[in-house]
């Protein structure tokens, strides 16, 4: 009888086990394949529009941006005079501001990652960071839910311990169907909610269907967004890893 007990116990600690990691693997790779659909599998070149908004006024950036893997990431403003030829990069967990103006390369500070972006309602690291959304948290399935007309896994990321991230928890609604990310929402330490971002307007854009617009919502502030809009994407273009320098900051056209 004893035996028989220990058994089920076994089976059930197993098959427990067994699911919790498959639930977790499933996640990961859900929450991978996400990201990797956006940015390309190797790598990606866009151009975008990014608006911000506000009560009293408006502001309009443009702006093109290279990613390589995880690691290298560099976005060049093309628009307005004002801030033209401005560039950032990040290599690894390092991130530097070219600024032509002042003539002058800044290394950014961890303390920069959870300020505003040129602005915007995006942050450093939402922008300039991205590997950190697949590397820097742990990923879980907690829910489905329809959003859009589309049905979604709910996935809870965690920040790993000592990881360099501004969040201290966010969750993602990602298609079932086609791995994008629909809906997000961006949570302090203290979980309470920041933002919401939206993904819209799905069309075909270098053979893939993504949302080709995004809207940055802030919980605590009326009638304030950031819209940013996607013209042209280039999935798995070759780029060399030396483009990703401080040197080639300056260079961009």
């Amino acid at each position: 009888m004893i035996r028989n007990y220990l058994f089920k116990g076994i089976v059930l600690f197993t098959g427990f086990f067994i699911t919790e990691c498959l639930q977790g693997q499933n996640a990961t790779e859900i929450v991978r394949r996400a990201d990797e659909k956006m940015r390309g599998e190797s790598s990606g070149i866009s151009e975008m529009t990014m608006k911000i908004i506000r009560p009293t006024w408006e502001r309009t950036l443009e702006m093109k941006s290279w990613s390589k893997g995880t690691e290298n990431t560099m976005v060049l403003i093309t628009a307005p005079a004002r801030e033209k030829g401005q560039s950032f990069l990040k290599v690894g967990r390092e991130m530097w501001n070219w600024n032509p103006t002042i003539s002058r390369t800044i290394k950014l500070p961890p303390s920069m990652l959870s300020q505003g972006w040129m602005g915007s309602d995006y942050t450093h690291d939402d922008m300039i960071n991205q590997r950190s959304i697949v590397v820097d948290y742990t990923h879980e399935i907690i829910g489905e839910e329809n959003t859009v007309g589309r049905e979604c896994y709910m996935i809870e990321l965690i920040p790993k311990e000592d990881a360099p991230v501004v969040w201290g928890k966010i969750l993602f609604w990602i298609s079932k169907k086609d791995d994008m990310v629909l809906k997000s929402e961006y949570y302090d330490e203290d979980e309470y909610l920041v933002k919401t971002e939206l993904g819209k307007e799905i069309k075909s854009m270098d053979g893939r269907i993504i949302p080709t617009v995004y809207e940055i919502i802030p919980a605590e502030e009326e009638d304030q967004k950031t819209v940013v809009t996607l013209n042209r994407i280039e999935f798995n273009a070759p780029i060399s890893d030396s483009f990703f320098s401080i040197q080639n900051m300056k260079k961009l056209r």
